[in-house]
């Protein structure tokens, strides 16, 4: 791309800007084929390429319908022998993609496009993904997380994915990309859950199925249902030997808070803000976001402040 287009990569951070230097340019990219060698982010089928500055520990994001890959190649049987780490933070990478797209999908046009394709994705890795930790030679388990990770993917080629994805581009030097995004999501749920019930009777109905919780979804609302959902998202954490809180992280600091607060008022990164089911502006970062990550610290919901 850069020795087509020129300049550094940093150009080329954020929506549509690669679209906009060829549409400039009156050059096209090499058509490209993507080889998936692990069931996780999906990124063989999607726009969507992250850039990793090590110097910084910050990541950042390429989205781009230009980048999107001519071939797509996965053979999920690469994947059977994947050490639990690797299935794990995959499999919960894909949980990640589908359950933001879904809530930030929610009051929109693509909301009934969505449903499906982010309820099987995450009903695939709550049934399955114990399943593998517990015998990582079951074959059929492996080969459901492989589809749930490749409908995450499509669950974010109708939409984008918010803020558990946000935080984690700032947690790159202490946790990986799944465990970042399986970590935070439950907290922003509960933070989210006034303005997306209806996702979250159906994610109760698909972690209730997996028996991951016995709560009356139906006869819950607002944040109490947010809650509800969250504590379901900490089962499956634990079922797993994840930890369910920054401060567990062994190198994680206060300054990983501090960085992901001001990630987040990065133009740049401002399509995850955007889809959010409660969209914040820059201003609105330290008071809402900040008490979000706070809690994803300590664990405590109490800190996370409504809009």
């Amino acid at each position: 791309m850069l020795r087509t287009l020129g300049g550094g990569i940093d150009d080329y951070f954020g929506t549509a800007q690669v679209t906009q230097a060829l549409a400039a340019s009156g050059a096209t990219l090499t058509p490209h084929v993507a080889i998936q060698t692990a069931s996780s982010s999906g990124a063989h089928l999607t726009k969507y390429s992250n850039i990793t500055d090590v110097s910084t520990g910050q990541k950042k994001l390429i989205v781009d319908e230009a980048v999107v890959p001519a071939r797509p190649v996965f053979d999920y049987t690469v994947t059977y022998g994947a050490p639990p780490s690797l299935t794990s933070d995959g499999a919960l990478d894909g949980i990640a993609h589908s359950l933001e797209v879904l809530l930030g999908a929610v009051g929109k046009p693509f909301y009934a496009d969505v449903e499906p394709v982010a309820r099987e994705s995450i009903r695939l890795v709550a049934t399955y993904l114990p399943k593998v930790i517990e015998n990582p030679k079951d074959e059929d388990s492996r080969a459901a997380l492989c589809l749930a990770t490749d409908l995450g993917a499509y669950a974010i080629m109708i939409g984008g994915t918010n803020g558990g994805h946000l935080t984690s581009f700032s947690l790159v030097d202490v946790t990986s990309h799944g465990r970042a995004c399986a970590i935070t999501n439950p907290y922003y749920t509960v933070f989210f859950a006034p303005a997306v019930e209806p996702a979250l009777r159906l994610l109760g109905g698909v972690y209730a199925e997996a028996g991951l919780s016995d709560a009356d979804f139906d006869s819950l609302s607002g944040r109490a249902l947010g809650e509800a959902v969250a504590e379901a998202m900490f089962e499956l954490s634990r079922r797993i030997g994840f930890p369910t809180t920054l401060a567990e992280l062994p190198a994680f600091t206060d300054e990983h808070i501090e960085r992901a607060l001001a990630a987040a008022k990065d133009p740049q990164l401002k399509m995850k803000l955007e889809n959010m089911p409660v969209p914040l502006t820059a201003d609105m970062i330290d008071e809402y976001m900040g008490p979000v990550l706070q809690a994803a610290k300590t664990g405590d919901l109490s800190l996370i402040v409504s809009v």
